[in-house]
């Protein structure tokens, strides 16, 4: 299941198109035809998407949007709203209310699956790093919330001077920021971390061809650790469903298909520095928040204090969700031969060694912890079997491929490591109460893990429900 999307509609047939496109997709979806309707099923059920007609019976996108902010549970879930591009005035009332975007009627279902995607992708992840503060909270450790300033730094981009030139004079009344113009020719050799602006605005050429090299931009960006969190706009020129999708799968935060308003542009910036700063505050919460309590000091991964109650929540998250979730438990194979022959300065940096190696074979919204002297748990959400165990192989791999190189010894070591596996979730453990199901399965991936053991090491096994 990639996700579960909510059709708010009172017109039947708007909902049964809706749902043909979504379900080719593999999208899980369900139905409300009012306002009320609607509202009480996100609430009963949390759901990844919204996705609204503009009028309703009882209300509106607009105010859709609005009652879900007043909660903390449904403030974050995106919605989408879908009516006509000629009434301005209802399309610029839904975007100030916090709806994510305005999508014509008929809705072009390029555009309207690039859409999805990158929303629910967007979604996922904010709702991961929430957990985590979450877990902040439970253990006494985080910090109170702070306002946000409201300018920000913007950059336009486009070979196009003359065109930014324009843009810029009308956007700025309209606008408290800084902008800056610049081409994606000398974008990239420009920017430092000191510099490095709020939210980049991508015009794109009319030229399908130059357009997509533009593109690339994006790509730049996201692979940039420094700047890989700003803010992206792409705006086009000329409406393009195959070429916008393709910006937001790319990461693009928000797209305009009809060419440039700016009332619409600066309604939009804003909203992306909304999500980009409340990011920004998610994030700074849990490092400040754990940083002295539950980290490992050797390794810097988390310890067994953030781990045990943080996969509860993953456990419950995905009962609520229906979504599978992967336990790994990984135990460093004669440990300790290593500590005995080289002398535990050397069995140290093994340990450093390997949670490096860990972090790159892993996910960034994946979790993982030292919970005794060589064992190491990692928690995947929204992982299904075969991911899981595309992951433990892979990290099987990155620890016995290439030697260690350790003060004790004069030549690089061998290390390998076994890894138990289990998967909870969704349907897989019905019978479990949710609340035992995360140590359920750590107790199956833990006989994995002894399996593995048992059978020559090095290896990935996976565990199995008692019957």
């Amino acid at each position: 299941m990639q996700g579960k999307i909510l059709i708010v509609d009172a017109i039947a047939t708007n909902r049964i198109v809706l749902k043909v496109k979504l379900k080719k997709a593999y999208y899980d979806v369900s139905f409300a035809a009012t306002m009320d309707d609607a509202v009480k099923a996100v609430r009963a059920d949390l759901h990844d998407l919204v996705i609204s007609a503009f009028a309703l019976p009882d209300g509106n996108a607009a105010e859709l949007r609005r009652v879900l902010a007043t909660s903390v549970a449904t403030d974050h879930i995106p919605v989408i709203a879908i009516g006509h591009h000629e009434d301005v005035a209802q399309r610029m009332a839904a975007l100030e209310a916090g709806v994510h975007d305005v999508l014509p009627q008929p809705v072009n279902e390029t555009l309207l699956l690039g859409r999805v995607r990158s929303l629910i992708r967007a979604h996922n992840t904010t709702s991961e790093w929430r957990m985590r503060e979450d877990t902040c909270r439970a253990l006494g450790l985080a910090e109170p919330e702070t306002g946000f300033e409201d300018q920000c730094r913007c950059v336009l981009v486009s070979a196009d001077t003359p065109q930014l030139q324009k843009y810029a004079m009308h956007l700025r009344p309209v606008l408290r920021a800084k902008l800056t113009l610049s081409s994606t020719a000398t974008l990239m050799s420009e920017i430092t971390i000191d510099a490095l602006p709020d939210v980049f605005v991508l015009v794109l050429p009319e030229n399908a061809t130059a357009a997509m090299e533009d593109l690339r931009l994006i790509s730049t960006l996201r692979a940039n650790a420094s700047a890989r969190h700003t803010g992206v706009i792409v705006l086009q020129t000329r409406p393009d469903a195959g070429l916008g999708a393709h910006a937001l799968d790319l990461g693009a935060d928000d797209l305009m298909t009809h060419g440039f308003d700016a009332a619409e542009l600066a309604l939009r910036i804003k909203a992306v520095m909304r999500r980009k700063r409340m990011g920004e505050q998610l994030r700074a919460s849990v490092r400040t928040g754990l940083q002295a309590a539950v980290f490992d000091p050797l390794t810097g991964l988390y310890n067994r204090r953030y781990a045990m109650p943080h996969l509860e929540r993953i456990s419950q998250h995905a009962s609520k969700t229906e979504r599978s979730f992967a336990v790994l438990l990984a135990d460093l194979d004669h440990f300790k031969r290593i500590n005995d022959i080289y002398g535990h300065s050397s069995g140290d940096a093994v340990l450093v060694e390997v949670s490096n190696r860990l972090r790159s074979s892993l996910r960034s919204s994946d979790m993982v912890a030292r919970i005794g002297g060589e064992e190491f748990l990692v928690i995947m959400p929204a992982t299904n079997l075969a991911e899981a165990q595309k992951a433990a192989l892979r990290i099987c791999g990155d620890i016995s491929a290439t030697s260690f190189v350790v003060p004790g010894s004069s030549d690089p070591i061998a290390v390998t490591i076994s890894i138990g596996m289990a998967i909870g979730g969704g349907d897989a453990h019905p019978e479990q109460d949710c609340q035992k199901n995360g140590m359920t399965l750590l107790d199956e991936a833990d006989c994995a893990l002894y399996a593995a053991k048992g059978r020559g090491r090095n290896q990935v096994k996976l565990g199995r429900p008692a019957a």
